[in-house]
C-alpha cells in the first residue's frame, strides 16, 4: 500500500454541481477537524490509487510499543533534482496524436504542480533515436561511404514533428523541468562498423562528436528547450540494442576529458556531463572515468540503471568521490505488469533505495507505449510498458503511481533527511524547500502494520496494509 501525506490542514474542495434557486434549509455546520499530517495512499490490490485519505493524524506525546520511524531533519544528505520518466520518441509520437484538448489535459496531469498534477520534474530524452523510437536515426545521417567532419548536414529536423513540440508544451506547464539527453549511437559514419547496432566511436571523430553534442544543445536551446545534462553514451557496455554503441571506460574518460568537456567549456555551455549510464553491477567503469584527472574536471557524477547489481553501488561511487553526484536514470517496467509485486520492487529499490543511496533523481523507462508496447525499432524492446498506455483510453500503470508518490510532494530542491528502517517498513524522508516534511513508506510485510512516525519529540500513529505505500506530509 502506498500512502501520501501532506502538511495542509485545510479541508477538501467541493465535488462540483451547479447552483440552485431554492432556499437551503437551516442546518448546523459540520465540525471540521484539522490534521497535522496528510496521507496519500496506494494499496497493493489497486482499490486505492494515489488517493488522499480523510483520517485525522495529529502528533502527540503519547507513547506506545509500536515500531517507530524517526524523522531527523538535523541530519541531511543530498538535494533532489526530481523524479520522472524517459520521454522517448515513441512516447512523444503517441501523446502528440491525442486530440489537442486531451493532450493538454494529459500534459497538465503529468507535469503540473497544482493539486491535480503529479508533478514530473525530470525527464530523459534520447539524443537521436532510442530503441523506443519509430525508426533509427541520428542528427547527421548521410549516404554510406561519406563523412561530414564539419557537421554541415547536422539537423534536428527528425525531432520537429513530435519531441520538440511536446517538450515546448511541457515547458509551458513546468518551465523548470530538468532534461537529461543521452545518445544511443553516434552517426554511423563515425563508428568502427557502419551499423546502428554495436561498433565503437572511431578516435579520429572524437572532436567531431564533441561538436555534435554542442550543436545539439545549442539547437535545442534555440527551440526554447534547455538541456540540464548529458551522458556520453547510453549503456556503453551494451552493444546489442538497436541502436547501440560500445564505449569502454578508458575511451569515455578520454572523450570527456580531452574533447567533450573542453568543447562545452569553449562554447560556454553549463550542461552537466554525467558518466556511465549503465548497470549497478559495474562500479569500476564510473570510478575509472571519475578517477581520470581530466575527465573528473568536467564530470558532474555517474548515472545508473538496475537491470543487474544492487542499488548500493550508488553509495560506493558516492563514497569514493563525495564531491560528485550520483543519478538514477533508467529502469523498465516489463509488460504485462503485476501491480503488487512491481509496485513493491520499484518503491523499495528506486524511489526509496536509490534516494537512500544518494541519488539526486529517479527516472523510469518510459513514459508512454501503446497497448502492443509500440513504437520500437526493429530489434528494440518489445515488452517495455509505459507509465501510461495510450490506446482508446489512457491507462495509468504501476510506475506512474510509484513516481507520482515522490514527484508530487518531493519537489526539486528538497533535501533527504535521516530516518531509520524498522520492521520491514522501507522508507525515505525529505524536507522540501518550503519546510514541509515528506515521508514515503512501503510496508514490505505480508500483513498490515501499525507504526509510529516520530518527529521533534512527538509521534503520530499510522497503519499500512501489506504492500501498501504511503506518503506522509506535515
Amino acid at each position: 500500500m502506498v500512502y501520501f501525506v501532506s502538511c495542509s490542514k485545510s479541508g477538501g474542495g467541493s465535488t462540483g454541481g451547479g447552483t440552485t434557486t431554492t432556499t437551503p434549509p437551516v442546518t448546523t455546520p459540520p465540525v471540521t477537524t484539522s490534521s497535522d499530517v496528510s496521507l496519500w495512499l496506494t494499496r497493493a490490490d489497486k482499490t486505492t490509487l494515489l488517493q488522499k485519505q480523510t483520517a485525522v493524524m495529529n502528533f502527540t506525546t503519547t507513547t506506545n510499543q509500536n515500531p517507530t520511524i524517526t524523522v531527523d531533519t538535523t541530519q541531511t544528505y543530498q538535494s533532489i533534482d526530481g523524479f520522472g520518466f524517459a520521454l522517448t520518441g515513441g512516447s512523444a509520437y503517441l501523446i502528440n496524436r491525442l486530440a489537442a484538448t486531451d493532450r493538454a489535459a494529459l500534459v497538465k496531469e503529468l507535469f503540473g504542480t497544482d493539486s491535480t498534477g503529479i508533478g514530473i520534474s525530470y525527464i530523459r530524452v534520447s539524443l537521436g533515436a532510442s530503441d523506443l523510437s519509430n525508426n533509427v536515426f541520428t542528427y547527421d545521417d548521410i549516404p554510406a561511404g561519406q563523412t561530414d567532419t564539419t557537421l554541415q548536414y547536422f539537423s534536428l529536423d527528425p525531432e520537429k514533428y513530435d519531441l520538440i513540440p511536446l517538450l515546448q508544451q511541457i515547458l509551458t506547464v513546468n518551465p523548470n523541468i530538468k532534461i537529461l539527453a543521452c545518445p544511443w549511437t553516434a552517426p554511423l559514419w563515425m563508428k568502427t562498423a557502419n551499423n546502428s547496432i554495436g561498433g565503437s566511436l572511431q578516435h579520429q571523430y572524437y572532436s567531431t562528436y564533441a561538436q555534435y553534442f554542442v550543436k545539439y544543445i545549442q539547437g535545442m536551446q534555440a527551440q526554447g528547450i534547455p538541456i540540464e545534462a548529458v551522458t556520453p553514451q547510453n549503456e556503453p557496455l551494451n552493444p546489442y540494442n538497436n541502436p547501440s554503441m560500445q564505449m569502454l571506460a578508458t575511451e569515455q574518460a578520454d572523450f570527456v576529458g580531452n574533447y567533450l568537456g573542453p568543447a562545452f567549456a569553449a562554447a560556454n555551455l553549463t550542461t552537466k556531463i554525467i558518466a556511465w549510464d549503465h548497470n549497478c553491477d559495474n562500479t569500476s567503469y564510473p570510478l575509472t572515468v571519475l578517477g581520470d584527472a581530466k575527465a573528473n574536471k568536467y564530470t558532474a557524477g555517474a548515472a545508473f540503471h538496475l537491470y543487474s547489481g544492487d542499488i548500493s553501488a550508488l553509495s560506493q561511487v558516492h563514497n569514493a568521490f563525495p564531491d560528485k553526484n550520483v543519478y538514477f536514470t533508467e529502469q523498465w517496467l516489463q509488460g504485462p505488469s503485476t501491480f503488487n509485486t512491481d509496485l513493491n520492487w520499484h518503491m523499495k529499490n528506486l524511489i526509496i533505495g536509490a534516494t537512500r543511496n544518494w541519488s539526486k533523481n529517479v527516472i523510469e523507462w518510459n513514459l508512454a507505449s501503446d497497448p502492443n508496447y509500440q513504437p520500437h525499432t526493429v530489434g528494440g524492446c518489445t515488452t517495455c510498458l509505459g507509465a501510461i498506455t495510450v490506446g482508446n483510453t489512457i491507462t495509468r500503470n504501476t510506475n506512474y503511481y510509484a513516481i507520482a508518490h515522490a514527484a508530487k510532494f518531493v519537489r526539486p530542491g528538497s533535501v533527504r533527511v535521516l530516518t531509520n528502517i524498522t520492521y520491514n517498513l522501507q522508507n525515505v524522508a525529505f524536507e522540501t524547500p518550503d519546510g514541509k516534511k515528506v515521508l514515503i513508506v512501503l510496508n514490505d510485510n505480508t500483513k498490515a502494520e501499525t507504526f509510529n512516525i516520530a518527529f521533534n519529540g512527538k509521534q503520530v500513529s499510522a497503519t499500512l496494509d501489506a504492500g501498501a505505500v504511503g506518503t506522509f506530509v506535515w
